[in-house]
């Protein structure tokens, strides 16, 4: 095994494409390697199947962070997520180890590596918002107000528009016009990976991937995680959203797990989208992986 010595490592890409797997190679074949999860979901204790969180064994292999931070029914934001990883970040230093950040959840990608400033927050407003149950009517709302952020979400993604509102009403500015450094992409000292994957082979392992996961016990988590109210962000995962409304009697097992995949696989084309406009990004085909970890072995 080598001894680490040079920049950190960035690995980015859809849901499912194999980031953690080719993370995990990278740690077990170089000396010093540790893991730091972006991922805005697994940072929820007891939400693990559904998350693809690392299991127990991997987790003893290789030191893990930024995974189980809190409790499903608590709320977790973008600046929680930016401490906690300046925590990590000093505590791996002091092994003299070299940090390896993989995850597919963007905008907390941009507010580590790029450090972004959140807009402030107003829960008064947030209060006010949630008591509108269309959440086509909110995007609407936010169509009239700040009519280039409404374009830029879908208008069934509540967390997301109810922010845009909240930012938008709270500082009389439009959420859009905060963020200029999504637009801007500086040099940074990481080298940023991503994993360039065909979509039909894409497809196909999110429909695995859920089988695998209900195989594993995945409807059984879901049915312990509606014993609690679930935060916000919590509620909204990609799998367990739709696993909830089933458990809830609202869909049959069936339907929820094809709206499921069909979500998940058009959030994987967005996260594509989000991470094929950074410059940045050393984008990697999948079939060359195995090369490009020995590769990084060799040079770290």
């Amino acid at each position: 095994m080598q001894q680490l010595t040079a920049q950190p490592i960035v690995v980015v890409g859809p849901t499912a494409c194999g980031k953690s797997a080719f993370a995990l190679e990278v740690a077990h074949q170089t000396d010093g390697v540790e893991l730091l999860s972006i991922d805005s979901m697994q940072v929820y204790r007891g939400m693990d199947i559904g998350t693809a969180k690392p299991s127990v064994e991997e987790q003893g292999k290789v030191r893990h962070h930024l995974i189980d931070l809190v409790d499903p029914h608590e709320s977790f934001t973008l600046v929680d997520f930016q401490t906690a990883h300046e925590s990590a970040r000093r505590d791996i230093q002091e092994r003299n180890g070299i940090p390896l950040l993989v995850g597919g959840t963007g905008l907390y990608v941009r507010g580590v590596i790029d450090g972004l400033t959140p807009p402030p927050r107003f829960p008064e407003i947030v209060e006010q918002l949630e008591n509108e149950t269309q959440t086509e009517s909110l995007h609407q709302r936010l169509s009239q107000i700040d009519p280039v952020g409404a374009s830029r979400m879908e208008n069934s993604n509540r967390r997301r528009i109810i922010r845009a509102l909240e930012v938008t009403l709270g500082t009389g500015r439009p959420f859009s016009s905060f963020g200029p450094g999504l637009n801007n992409y500086p040099e940074v000292p990481y080298r940023i990976l991503g994993i360039e994957i065909e979509r039909t082979e894409l497809d196909k392992r999110i429909e695995q991937r859920y089988q695998h996961q209900m195989a594993a016990g995945f409807l059984d988590e879901v049915r312990d995680l509606a014993q609690v109210e679930l935060s916000v962000t919590a509620g909204q995962a990609l799998g367990y959203k739709e696993l909830l409304a089933h458990v809830r009697g609202d869909v049959s097992l069936d339907d929820a797990l094809e709206l499921a995949i069909q979500r998940t696989k058009r959030f994987a084309r967005r996260q594509q989208r989000w991470f094929r406009r950074d410059p940045r990004v050393e984008w990697v085909p999948i079939d060359q992986l195995d090369a490009l970890i020995n590769e990084i072995s060799l040079r770290l």
